[in-house]
């Protein structure tokens, strides 16, 4: 077998299409391998609309680059006929190795996809020898792609929150179904506010789903997030993850350390102490440091043992005793906070947990969590800090799609 016709063969040409020259380029860095295809003289194309075999009327020169023969970039060039088809008129063909309006082969773009998956479209750009806006512009394609075919009609329970898409005041509002067991997110937009779920609905209407078909809303406690809930789906019961219980108090507890810090001297270790989720992973030192503070009767002592009673409502088994629990945690929790002025912050998180009480008693009869969205929020932050940002968030919700999507093997290219 000569040369050619492994080339050729690599390439998957098939009749009317063949290899006619081949030229290296070695006064180049990198080398260039440039393969010229052509058709035979009188061979019929089929129309792009029709499928009709038909005549070509004039062609036009066009180039693809292609895989890398060994360490050459290789190139395609063709003469690429427009038909003359007498239902559809003049049509330029789409040639079999690329999709229409792109200057990539479909090979090239597959294995461009590929990578992307696996490290940052920059450093996929680097080792492809191409600009990561043009291979931006191929991951675009391909996911925008899948993501219009996907089927919403069974969407019944949904999740959502916001992941940072730089830094500042730059969120995406990630939206997942609740019943998909892999790849769940269905939609992502831009902000954190009631128009993310406006923009949610509409996509929903879009793919076959229906805001009235949507029976359970998981969410934080943003009250942006809860009003548009209520505003866009008015089956929907919602119910407040337990998770961003802890998580507000936790922050309260925080905002009481950091300026009882700026007044007096607390111990080694109290902050990390009052953070840590459980005795296990704490260090001596830092159970000294929660012995101290008790000791010294500061309030960041009191806001952790605030804190830390959440665990004891958490531990009801059933929605009544949930109810019986977290109703005697506000009570006391509201009486060791009311005179002291420095636990201003935990007043202010008892006060949000008491008007969102019954979505988060609804925790207890719901089978749903965040919690699978909180561990997909881990996996957008290290993309996001393994490309150390990205562009916009246009390519951020694009990466959101291709790692956590239900899009198949969207390198299926074609």
């Amino acid at each position: 077998m000569q040369s050619k016709d492994i080339l050729a063969l690599g390439l998957g040409l098939e009749s009317p299409w063949e290899l006619v020259d081949q030229e290296l380029a070695t006064e180049v860095e990198p080398h260039e391998l440039h393969l010229r295809v052509s058709a035979s003289r009188g061979s019929l194309f089929p129309c792009p609309e029709c499928g009709q075999w038909c005549k070509a009327r004039d062609f036009k020169e066009m180039t693809w680059r292609h895989l890398n023969f060994f360490q050459h970039h290789a190139y395609i060039t063709a003469d690429v006929p427009r038909t003359d088809c007498p239902d559809c008129g003049v049509k330029r063909i789409t040639v079999p190795w690329a999709r229409e309006g792109s200057s990539f082969t479909l090979l090239f773009e597959q294995v461009a996809l590929s990578l992307v998956r696996e490290m940052p479209v920059n450093a996929a750009a680097r080792q492809m020898g191409v600009t990561d806006k043009r291979l931006w512009r191929v991951v675009d394609h391909y996911v925008g792609r899948a993501m219009d075919q996907i089927d919403l009609s069974d969407v019944s329970a949904i999740a959502l929150d916001e992941t940072a898409a730089k830094r500042g005041q730059h969120y995406v509002t990630v939206f997942i179904d609740l019943e998909r067991s892999e790849n769940p997110v269905v939609f992502a937009t831009p902000g954190q506010d009631k128009d993310a779920l406006r923009r949610f609905r509409n996509h929903l209407k879009v793919q076959g789903g229906s805001a009235n078909g949507i029976w359970e809303v998981v969410c934080d406690m943003s009250q942006a997030f809860q009003t548009g809930v209520t505003e866009t789906f008015p089956n929907a019961s919602l119910t407040t993850d337990w998770f961003h219980v802890v998580q507000r108090v936790t922050d309260a507890m925080n905002d009481v350390r950091k300026a009882e810090a700026r007044a007096l001297k607390l111990p080694k270790g109290a902050r990390w102490a009052t953070l840590k989720a459980s005795e296990r992973r704490r260090s001596r030192r830092q159970d000294q440091a929660l012995d101290e503070l008790e000791a010294m009767g500061a309030a960041t002592g009191q806001a952790y043992a605030i804190k830390e009673k959440l665990r004891w409502v958490r531990q009801a088994a059933t929605r009544q005793a949930a109810r019986w629990r977290l109703t005697r945690f506000l009570r006391l929790a509201k009486d060791l906070t009311a005179e002291v002025e420095a636990l201003a912050p935990m007043r202010r998180a008892l006060t949000t947990i008491e008007h969102q009480f019954d979505a988060i008693i609804r925790r207890w009869r719901s089978t749903y969590s965040n919690a699978r969205l909180e561990g997909l929020n881990s996996i957008f932050q290290a993309a996001r800090a393994r490309a150390r940002g990205y562009r916009n968030q246009r390519t951020f919700i694009t990466m959101i799609y291709l790692l956590a999507a239900p899009i198949g093997k969207v390198e299926k290219v074609g």
